[in-house]
């Protein structure tokens, strides 16, 4: 199978999200970089594909030079090869996904994988935007992927509401999947050692390709969730208190 793999460099998750002076970019000047945790899932989920069918993984990711740090890491990861669209601007969905089509129309490619969403916009549009203007099926939040053993065909699960939905799709498809669907592996040294000697394709985009009439404008951070804590008492007078709580919530 020839899979190809789109990954975006984003902030560390879990630290402060904090914005530039003119709110239109997020500050990452104390921030570390990964890709986001759904398309690390998706680049193992492709290597342990082509580990039971043969093929091979190209990962693309649209973003600043400093991106290739993230596509050598899914080199050292078991990519075969690499490509960024190189931009020095935050592209909106549909240009995006114009861009990503340019690399995934070039190479007849069995399936294509992304994040369910990236973990700094969530935007959650650009797999089906993708598939789209490939005029490929496409199934979304996926959690378990299934291929058939003549790889004409996949089967791709995901929870909803407490059931399973199966959805079976032809190849070529666009898999969007979420975090969970796998464990990823650690790179092993040999791996990080052939990634650093890799080349990567690198490829400008200056204009967006498509919905150039989108703009952002500002970008907000939400207000933090408000904790508030309630003293039940002190010492020994406390325990009636307590054992109420407990009580209503189901404890006891």
């Amino acid at each position: 199978m020839e899979i190809l793999v789109c990954v975006k460099r984003v902030p560390t998750v879990g630290g402060a999200i904090t914005l530039t002076a003119d709110r239109r970019a997020i500050d990452t000047k104390m921030s570390g970089f990964a890709i986001s945790p759904h398309e690390e899932c998706a680049v193992e989920e492709a290597v342990r594909l082509t580990e039971r069918f043969g093929g091979s993984v190209t990962v693309v990711s649209l973003g600043p030079p400093e991106a290739g740090e993230q596509l050598r890491s899914c080199l050292a990861l078991g990519a075969s090869a690499a490509v960024l669209l190189e931009t020095t601007t935050e592209i909106p969905p549909i240009a995006t996904a114009a861009a990503l089509f340019s690399v995934a129309d070039s190479a007849p490619f069995d399936l294509v994988l992304l994040g369910n969403e990236a973990s700094d916009t969530g935007d959650y549009q650009v797999g089906i935007r993708l598939a789209h203007l490939l005029r490929w099926p496409v199934a979304t939040g996926i959690k378990a992927i299934a291929v058939a053993d003549d790889a004409a065909s996949l089967t791709a699960s995901r929870g909803y509401r407490g059931a399973t939905e199966a959805f079976t799709l032809p190849l070529p498809c666009v898999i969007t999947v979420r975090e969970g669907i796998n464990l990823p592996r650690y790179p092993s040294l040999p791996g990080r050692l052939r990634a650093k000697r890799a080349p990567l394709t690198r490829i400008e985009v200056t204009e967006p390709a498509a919905g150039g009439d989108l703009r952002m404008t500002s970008l907000r951070v939400p207000d933090a969730p408000k904790k508030q804590a309630t003293v039940l008492g002190h010492g020994p007078g406390a325990v009636p208190a307590l054992v109420e709580v407990l009580t209503e919530i189901g404890v006891l």
